[in-house]
């Protein structure tokens, strides 16, 4: 009697429920939830049809489109295993990653096609190329076209039987100082992720989700599988662009979305964002790297905004805290509600345990703001391990514990509140500083774009917090301006002791700041301990 914790459940329950009711908006295209369940079932078939079977792997590579969402379903359901692809990675690792998933097929848009006819021949496990956007890109692949290949298949639902326990997807981590991780997600896991999501960013039936985030990336925080749940529609975002996402909060009634703080970033910057006028207010869940609270409160004030704070990793499905919000927060003052939110909050409520422990013991540190530990965690989310990496996979869990990597504290109510990646604390003379600390400083100067701070070298304190800072347009500021502002402002040893200016700060794409890439520049013939 007891049933699989599934995730594709939901979209049964969607097709039976709300048949009419439009599940998928891709700019012009409108698919209801009974369309959108016919052409799952279609990607199912016609992958059964060339081969594919339960355990198989079938990698992805496509923007945040129709197609996209099809193929979580669609690959899934039949019991295959999802490979989620970051587009933006080079040919090298697309080729590591097919070879190292087993993989057997390749759904991709032509658009990237490029970096895979270049490795074509590095790739031999690939038996089948399906492509998307052919209308609008050419590839030089011996490929299936993605419509062609789903005409004319059954559109009859699958029964399969899933195990909770089996892998849904794989995703690979970034990769920034090796090669890249493959997460093994569970069914379960997914299934539990998605609940949080549900829960705690107040997902409803009304409600028109748009996927700002990259669908590839944890898939989606769990929106893939979430706003199915709801019975919401997912309205689809094929780039990040400012301009489009204020236009379809107008066209399409955006209530709710995810995203890093630069995106946020990029919204309250645009030339758009002063004049828009919302009917109704979106709810923004937002993770990826700490937002700085003066981020939040411009996000909020400007656009209307409602920002929830929430943090994970892809190891994690990937939410593990959120920033819970009392009634008793609202006669804050609007500085210290955004400083408030700006933390990562308390554990959620499917997930598991989470919380934070002395590196030297493992024993949990005190609730006092103060004392710095590693944040661990343990539960329904966590992944089932590293695919083929057992050595990778023993050193991030221990003894039932995953050891994010990231180093926090502890406030008086228990908030966490990360003040850093553990390589990316700047130890100087001793003193440990945190560079979102800086950061956040920083960000509250109203001539600043974006900033980040890092370490580099120094003979006398070993090293120093360095600020690199992308200015707003025809804005001005100096090396000492800028110095100064943060003196006035936190501890003197705490701030940054030079400034450059670019153009542009290197990031992921999902919009994780890539500080190891700035550091490279000022550690060469160097060696950093911490």
């Amino acid at each position: 009697m007891i049933t699989p914790l599934t995730p594709l459940d939901w979209k049964r329950r969607a097709v039976k429920y709300y048949p009419d009711k439009i599940a998928v908006i891709d700019d012009e295209k409108r698919f209801t939830y009974r369309e959108f369940g016919k052409r799952t079932n279609q990607l199912s078939h016609a992958l059964m049809s060339i081969g594919i079977q339960k355990g198989d792997h079938v990698a992805v590579m496509l923007p945040n489109t129709h197609e996209m969402l099809e193929c979580f379903y669609g690959i899934t359901q039949f019991g295959a295993v999802m490979v989620p692809l970051n587009y933006r990675l080079t040919s090298d690792d697309f080729a590591y990653i097919l070879n190292h998933s087993d993989a057997k097929a390749l759904i991709l848009s032509a658009e990237y096609a490029k970096p895979i006819e270049e490795i074509r021949d590095q790739i031999p496990n690939i038996k089948h190329f399906i492509v998307t956007d052919q209308n609008q890109f050419s590839t030089r692949l011996d490929a299936l076209d993605y419509e062609s290949f789903l005409a004319g298949k059954a559109d009859s639902d699958i029964h399969i039987e899933i195990d909770e326990n089996q892998m849904i997807t794989i995703n690979y981590t970034s990769g920034t100082t090796s090669r890249p991780k493959g997460v093994m997600m569970t069914h379960r896991g997914n299934y539990m992720n998605a609940a949080d999501f549900l829960y705690h960013l107040r997902i409803h039936h009304d409600d028109v989700y748009l996927h700002t985030l990259p669908m590839f990336h944890a898939n989606g925080w769990g929106g893939v599988w979430a706003i199915t749940a709801a019975g919401g529609t997912h309205v689809c975002l094929r780039k990040v662009d400012a301009k489009r996402i204020l236009e379809l909060f107008q066209k399409e009634g955006v209530s709710s979305l995810c995203g890093a703080p630069t995106v946020v970033n990029m919204m309250v910057n645009a030339p758009e964002a002063k004049d828009i006028k919302l009917s109704v207010r979106p709810r923004m869940g937002t993770a990826g790297s700490p937002p700085p609270a003066a981020l939040i409160q411009k996000a909020q004030e400007l656009l209307g905004l409602e920002m929830i704070h929430v943090y994970g990793l892809t190891e994690t499905s990937p939410f593990i805290l959120y920033c819970e919000w009392p009634r008793r927060f609202e006669s804050l003052s609007a500085d210290e509600q955004a400083d408030i939110k700006a933390r990562q909050g308390i554990e959620m409520v499917f997930n598991g345990e989470t919380k934070v422990v002395r590196p030297e013991d493992g024993r949990e540190v005190e609730w006092n703001g103060k004392e710095i530990g590693e944040i661990v965690t343990r539960g329904n989310v966590v992944m089932e391990g590293y695919y083929k990496q057992p050595e990778a996979t023993a050193n991030a869990i221990k003894d039932g514990w995953f050891y994010s990597g990231d180093l926090a504290v502890v406030h008086p109510d228990g908030y966490v509140e990360i003040l850093d990646r553990s390589k990316d604390i700047i130890i100087s003379g001793g003193e440990n500083i945190s560079s979102t600390e800086v950061e956040g400083v920083i960000y509250k100067h109203p001539a600043v774009l974006e900033a980040a701070v890092i370490a580099v070298p120094d003979e006398k304190w070993g090293e120093v917090p360095k600020a690199i800072i992308v200015l707003k347009e025809g804005s001005t500021l100096t090396e000492q301006e800028l110095i100064q502002f943060c003196r006035d402002r936190m501890a003197h040893f705490k701030c940054p002791k030079s400034v450059d200016f670019v153009d542009s700060l290197p990031r992921t794409a999902t919009g994780k700041l890539q500080k190891f890439r700035l550091r490279e520049k000022y550690w060469q013939g160097n060696r950093r301990v911490n």
